[in-house]
């Protein structure tokens, strides 16, 4: 083999190396926190999220335990109304055996950033 050839392999080795390294894997990915401004609607049968920029809708799992609670005390005279959230939050899977398989994802909220009933002007109108 000539000097060429193995500078070339070398090379090759190493930026396949370097790039492996840093390459994040899908499964890290999801599980990094986001923040997501939407409208959020609660109610005995459905927990929904609607995107405000994509439109993409999703289950909702109140890990917090807090946005839940703080929809409750609107004190709305019927469910499912919506209100405008910022949330923090991770995306995960929904379970295709059951109603959560109509949703996009499942929104596992950890820290409700506000939540107001009056929904703002742009895309979530």
């Amino acid at each position: 083999m000539n000097f060429f050839t193995r500078s070339l392999i070398l090379a090759i080795s190493f930026i396949t190396i370097l790039t492996a390294c840093n390459r994040k894997s899908a499964e890290e990915e999801k599980h990094v926190p986001k923040i997501f401004k939407g409208l959020y609607s609660f109610g005995p049968e459905i927990r929904s999220f609607t995107d405000c920029e994509e439109g993409k809708e999703y289950w909702v799992a109140d890990s917090s335990k807090t946005l839940e609670l703080a929809y409750s005390n609107f004190n709305f005279e019927k469910p499912y109304e919506p209100v405008y959230v910022e949330v923090v939050c991770n995306l995960i899977k929904s379970d295709s055996s059951t109603v959560l398989s109509d949703f996009d994802s499942t929104m596992v909220v950890t820290k409700v950033l506000k939540i107001t009933k009056e929904i703002p002007d742009g895309p979530c109108n």
